[in-house]
């Protein structure tokens, strides 16, 4: 079933790790968002008795029911797509088990291939054990490698997204140690127009401002403290320029974050490597901010946090980042309606 763009998005959830807290926040959000004007519809890819359980803990919190493509479900139910039933003993919350290792990959592998079949319009997915997939045999270092793989995607990059910051990464888990050796002007080419046609096409931004950090202090004070802006970055930045991208920089990562007026001197920025980024990210937007893999032919976010066993199943955890997943996935699948039809 093919879906067609319309003004009420459906968007997948993959619901984590079940001994995790993804199917409470998963709860919480959905709950907190559903009754707003405008508000997406839901399908949760994962364990019906996994939710529901959940769900008799929380307050306010209607039970799920199952759902399967056609289904009409009341309009404050959240219907769940039955990929597993997982025994007792794969649900209890904090006891993360190599079984739900496996049924968290098959949450986030069905929710992969219905998006980009486009029976769903976006995929949100709450997060996995990276420990417990490859317990159970899936080597993939997280979310993002499977995405790109069922989307036969080459070339992708993980985006962070808050209220008042955006940057993407040219290089993500790495040992510093190896950083440099990875830098390359094609990768730090290929960030920043991943990045640039993102926030066009899903932001709607028309000429977005790419701020591109260096990589040494100073932004390697002309050499004298590295190499890697003169032999790398500028390159990179000027044949972004040559394509007509706003991109400039090397800045300095030390004052590339200081605001004047309250604003950033890019919309968006580029970082070398992880901590560079996120860093800055986390410090101001650590329960609003979004995890984006961009450079998929489908839309996908994430929150910013992990499965968090050590509180799973006390009904204390934070949905933020989870409703300000959502949110940016809707209103990126909106993005691309309106460009859709500006264009046809």
């Amino acid at each position: 079933m093919t879906r067609k763009p319309k003004h009420r998005p459906l968007i997948a959830i993959s619901m984590g790790d079940p001994s995790g807290i993804g199917p409470e926040v998963v709860l919480k959000a959905t709950a907190a968002i559903s009754n707003r004007e405008g508000a997406p519809s839901f399908v949760v890819i994962g364990d019906l008795a996994t939710m529901q359980e959940t769900a008799a803990h929380l307050k306010g919190v209607p039970p799920p029911v199952e759902w399967h493509a056609g289904k009409t479900i009341a309009p404050d139910a959240l219907g769940v797509l039955q990929i597993t039933k997982l025994a007792a003993e794969a649900r209890r919350p904090g006891k993360p088990c190599i079984a739900g290792g496996d049924a968290s990959f098959k949450y986030a592998e069905t929710g992969a291939r219905m998006t980009r079949d486009r029976e769903v319009d976006a995929l949100v997915t709450a997060p996995i054990s990276k420990q417990c997939w490859d317990r159970a045999g899936h080597n993939f270092p997280g979310h993002t490698e499977l995405l790109a793989k069922i989307a036969k995607a080459r070339n992708w990059r993980m985006m962070f997204a808050g209220t008042e910051l955006r940057l993407a990464l040219v290089t993500v888990h790495v040992p510093l140690g190896k950083v440099s050796r990875m830098l390359n002007s094609k990768n730090v080419l290929d960030t920043i127009v991943i990045l640039e046609r993102h926030l066009r096409e899903n932001e709607g931004a028309p000429r977005p401002r790419i701020g591109v950090l260096g990589f040494n202090p100073h932004a390697g004070e002309g050499g004298l403290f590295g190499d890697e802006e003169i032999r790398v970055i500028e390159p990179a930045i000027r044949r972004a320029q040559a394509r007509g991208i706003d991109a400039h920089g090397p800045l300095a990562p030390d004052t590339a974050f200081i605001r004047n007026d309250g604003r950033f001197g890019f919309d968006a920025a580029v970082a070398m490597y992880h901590d560079q980024g996120l860093i800055a990210l986390k410090t101001l937007e650590f329960d609003r901010a979004v995890n984006v893999t961009i450079g998929l032919p489908f839309i996908r976010t994430s929150p910013d946090h992990g499965t968090a066993f050590e509180i799973a199943g006390r009904g204390v955890a934070n949905p933020s980042s989870m409703i300000a997943a959502i949110e940016y996935a809707s209103r990126a699948v909106k993005a691309r309606d309106g460009a859709g039809r500006r264009a046809a």
